[in-house]
């Protein structure tokens, strides 16, 4: 059985979402480091922080909402895992997907790092597409 680290966390996030989980944990890695500080930073989560366990880590992600308690949507409607381990998906500069109409993110792994979809369009870079979040 194949693993892949990065669906694992994308659905870890998702399902903690659909239930309106306060935050999820999910073993760490630098790429995930990575993935997480790009949603922090587009506003799609609140925060997450790195907790050493003695191994490889565990990354804590503290999840955002709109709404009251009542009346809670998640701020993150959707996120879907494009490039996987059996079918490697790579764009170049012209071809870089915009996710919904622009009002998504689409997360790519590129020669200069992990980017989001606007940032690599201005360093006219392509990759592997990792994941869309809207």
């Amino acid at each position: 059985m194949w693993s892949d680290p990065v669906a694992d966390m994308l659905t870890r996030i998702r399902n903690a979402n659909s239930v309106f989980k306060e935050s999820v944990e999910i073993p760490a890695s630098n790429l995930k480091k990575d993935i997480l500080e790009i949603m922090k930073k587009e506003g799609f989560i609140n925060d997450y922080k790195f907790i050493d366990d003695g191994k490889q880590g565990i990354l804590k992600v503290y999840l955002k909402y709109k709404g009251t308690r009542r009346d809670k949507k998640p701020i993150m409607e959707g996120i879907i895992r494009v490039s996987k381990s059996g079918r490697r998906v790579y764009v170049n500069t012209r071809n870089i997907p915009k996710v919904k109409g622009g009002l998504g993110i689409a997360i790519l792994s590129t020669s200069q790092g992990v980017m989001t979809d606007k940032e690599a369009r201005e360093k006219k870079v392509g990759g592997e597409v990792i994941c869309y979040v809207w």
